[in-house]
């Protein structure tokens, strides 16, 4: 594993477990000696970081190493309105500025490593009112690690974020899946859904992540497939 790689964690939609994914990276770098740090630059659909319905509460609530912290350091922007950022900071009369967000993140890489920065839905969502998700993960030079459902649309979905990268000269770190929607997708299923990906998208997607029961402490054997995109 790369101690010094920061992660900007992406994905294919809204809602494919994102926020999981890095939950499981923060856990995973703490387990292994690091000093890592989560941010979340841009917070959509709550009223505060601190409220039900923040990914940085999820966040913090679930890594033990953070308890008791104050999640409201881990982010930059949050607004109430649950629409893309830059419509959200739209509807309360704000905006948002890179700027900000690059000094935030230049400041936090002086004291932790990685960073482990999450994104806002997927790679195509408009931040600035010229700037969308995949702007942002080339100006902050993050390796793009991007989360895809484990069911059916993946294919489509994964491809098309994997060719929006590129077509940016951006090269994700990897894919994983996330199987935990309402309906669980079966493991032969998800295995064609992984070889589409790997044939059409030239990426092997290194892992499931199945649905967990306990996010604060999730079984050892869950990080495998995030240490093996690691490594």
């Amino acid at each position: 594993m790369h101690p010094l790689a920061d992660l900007f964690v992406t994905g294919t939609d809204t809602g494919v477990g994102k926020s999981v994914v890095s939950l499981l990276l923060m856990q995973l770098f703490f387990l292994r000696g690091h000093h890592p740090f989560y941010l979340k630059l841009f917070q959509t659909g709550c009223n505060s970081p601190g409220d039900v319905h923040s990914d940085a509460k999820f966040i913090y609530d679930h890594t033990p190493a953070l308890t008791g912290q104050d999640p409201g350091r881990s982010v930059v922007y949050c607004h109430a309105p649950p629409r893309a950022p830059y419509y959200a900071a739209g509807k309360t009369g704000g905006r948002i500025d890179l700027a900000i967000m690059r000094r935030c993140v230049a400041e936090r890489k002086k004291e932790f490593s990685p960073l482990v920065i999450e994104g806002a839905g997927g790679l195509l969502v408009p931040i600035t009112g010229d700037k969308m998700v995949v702007d942002v993960i080339k100006d902050l030079g993050c390796r793009p690690l991007l989360v895809a459902r484990a069911g059916l649309g993946t294919i489509n979905h994964t491809l098309m974020s994997l060719e929006a990268l590129r077509l940016r000269q951006i090269e994700p770190l990897g894919v994983v899946f996330v199987n935990a929607g309402p309906a669980i997708t079966e493991r032969e299923f998800v295995e064609e859904n992984i070889e589409a990906v790997r044939r059409f998208g030239g990426i092997h997607p290194t892992g499931v992540i199945e649905r967990l029961n306990d996010f604060r402490r999730p079984p050892e054997s869950v990080y495998a497939s995030l240490e093996a995109i690691l490594a």
